[in-house]
């Protein structure tokens, strides 16, 4: 069974950048995406990725700011969040799951976290205005 572990997390300032990283083992799964949970607030799905990299798919909140990509050859799936703002703090996760999860995918569908079968520990991220 696959394992993920998340790092790259941190504090900045509302317009900075981070690259979180998700270390899969022994190999990335069929579906590998990002969630984030703020306090009081409902987890959300921000972006997925299916293997090979070819297909994603993103939060409307996210989209043109975050990217979403993998390296197969280190196991590792990215994301890459650019001008960030007070409203993305939150505990991200990584997650796996097959490829039914991603085809099923969706920002909006709070069931959406149910279909990943791996999650990893969390990075924290902290925005500040």
């Amino acid at each position: 069974q696959v394992q993920v572990v998340e790092s790259g997390g941190g504090s900045v300032q509302a317009g900075g950048s981070l690259r979180l990283s998700c270390v899969a083992s022994p190999v990335i799964d069929s579906c590998m995406s990002w969630f984030r949970q703020a306090p009081g607030k409902q987890r959300e799905g921000v972006a997925a990725i299916y293997a090979g990299g070819g297909r994603t798919k993103y939060a409307e909140s996210v989209k043109g700011r975050f990217t979403i990509s993998q390296d197969n050859g280190k196991n590792t799936v990215y994301l890459q969040m650019n001008n960030l703002q007070p409203d993305d703090t939150a505990m991200y996760y990584c997650a796996a799951g097959t490829l039914w999860a991603c085809n099923t995918w969706s920002s909006s569908d709070p069931d959406t976290g149910t279909r990943f079968n791996t999650w990893g520990q969390g990075t924290q991220v902290t925005v500040s205005s």
